[in-house]
């Protein structure tokens, strides 16, 4: 089959992505289910600790993330178009925003740590420290992949006729979009 034929076992990105996916998703809904009943047994004892996070810095890093997903998408929509130069380029954006994003958030981890602030403090940043550690490892992971594409279209090794890898690496990276936006309001503004 037509890897652009539509149908349900063959959409953007492939099946097998769309796996992960689900998977990604429901580990990190228990977490947050998790965590929200255990602040709901210690709401006084969260809030304080959440008063030691920065939502300005969660919410840059918030517009950060979905701006390198946009230049992502978009550059999946040049290679489309035969557009391998513009795609590459849009792809490079992406890769900037996402390390920009991990820059932001070392900073912040350095900040906890710095403070003496670890993962064993008390049951938030228990959360905390996994969440968004967890969710580090994506995007550093992902920036990786993104580089890999962005290598392999400036080098035309993908086509309009050939966009199966970079689907899948951009669906990938739009699920790092999709666990922040699940995390961010859950730690940083309940």
């Amino acid at each position: 089959m037509n890897q652009n034929s539509k149908s349900i076992y063959y959409p953007p990105g492939g099946i097998l992505i769309w796996f992960l996916i689900l998977l990604e998703i429901f580990t990190f809904l228990g977490a947050i289910f998790v965590f929200l009943y255990k602040r709901s047994a210690a709401l006084e004892e969260f809030k304080q600790a959440q008063a030691f996070l920065n939502p300005l810095v969660g919410t840059i890093n918030t517009i950060v993330l979905i701006t390198s997903g946009y230049f992502m998408a978009n550059s999946l929509h040049q290679l489309k178009n035969n557009d391998n130069k513009k795609s590459a380029r849009s792809v490079k954006i992406a890769i900037f925003f996402g390390i920009v994003f991990l820059i932001i958030k070392s900073t912040e981890f350095y900040g906890k740590i710095n403070h003496g602030i670890g993962f064993t403090e008390n049951t938030f940043f228990t959360f905390y420290w996994l969440m968004t550690g967890f969710h580090y490892i994506h995007v550093l992971f992902g920036v990786g992949l993104l580089a890999y594409v962005q290598y392999a279209i400036s080098k035309n090794k993908y086509k309009s006729t050939n966009t199966f890898d970079v689907e899948s690496s951009a669906t990938y990276w739009h699920l790092c979009d999709l666990i922040w936006i699940l995390i961010f309001p859950v730690l940083y503004l309940l």
